[in-house]
């Protein structure tokens, strides 16, 4: 159900409206208590519970003038609010890309200084990260069918992103949540993995040549520590083309020298200043 304004939208399931959003939804939506996981930026993530049921809410109260007027000065126009994960969420679903489930939305005001919006999305139990589920594969390395999976699924959606204009800008492999069942992947020949953290996707008709860049480099960087080998290196670039490797680093040799290059300068940078 969605009631819209001008200046106001507000989409959340009726029972929510209902019942405990009923009056001042807004207020009371911002006023959520939960387990905090980012404060900062005019931006709060937490995890809440109603009815039994855990979600996640990123709450954005606006960008202030200093960050407002910061990015305006490096020529480029703020996130200023939760569309751009509401919008890049239904993206990924027409796409059949699993991602965080949509449950409710809402923006109160146009100007992005001081606008109100929010997203919830329901908490996706029974996942881990790649970051996290991968760790100890140099000394216990995993199956090779299961390996090979995931190499060729982590592929295929970003393939399946970048082919229609879309990069997400933070593309490393602690955004990918594998589906477990008792800490173990059920079927390595039908895993599931879901793309979280969206509110930086962007589109376009045909994606950049340095956005392209910069996603690839993020995954390829973020795995340099799990022992991946060369030729699972080329697996993900035959999976991401769908084309054989040695066609694809025949014909776009300038791309993947300048994916590998970036990939460097972002370990240069991850070991300098330390895991965040």
């Amino acid at each position: 159900m969605s009631t819209q304004t001008p200046s106001e939208i507000l989409e959340i399931p009726d029972r929510w409206r209902q019942g405990w959003l009923k009056n001042k939804p807004f207020a009371k939506l911002f006023a959520l208590d939960g387990t905090i996981y980012r404060h900062k930026d005019g931006r709060r993530t937490l995890q809440f519970t109603i009815d039994g049921q855990s979600y996640f809410a990123k709450l954005h109260h606006g960008l202030g003038w200093r960050r407002f007027l910061k990015s305006l000065f490096r020529f480029k126009w703020p996130i200023s609010g939760a569309e751009n994960e509401w919008q890049a969420i239904k993206i990924l679903e027409k796409l059949k890309i699993p991602t965080t489930p949509l449950v409710a939305y809402g923006r109160r005001g146009n100007n992005p200084v001081n606008k109100q919006s929010f997203i919830i999305t329901k908490d996706l139990k029974n996942t881990e990260s790649l970051e996290d589920y991968c760790s100890n594969w140099v000394a216990e390395p995993p199956s090779p069918a299961l390996k090979r999976a995931l190499i060729r699924r982590v592929a295929e959606i970003t393939g399946s992103l970048h082919r229609s204009g879309l990069n997400h800008c933070d593309l490393y492999i602690c955004h990918f949540l594998l589906d477990l069942k008792d800490g173990r992947v059920p079927d390595p020949k039908n895993l599931i993995l879901h793309l979280i953290d969206l509110h930086r996707v962007r589109q376009r008709k045909t994606l950049p040549r340095r956005w392209q860049v910069k996603d690839l480099a993020a995954l390829h960087f973020s795995s340099f520590e799990i022992g991946l080998t060369l030729r699972d290196r080329l697996r993900f670039i035959s999976a991401y083309t769908r084309r054989p490797w040695r066609e694809t680093l025949e014909q776009e040799a300038g791309l993947w020298s300048l994916v590998e290059k970036r990939a460097q300068a972002f370990y240069r940078e991850f070991k300098r200043r330390g895991p965040r």
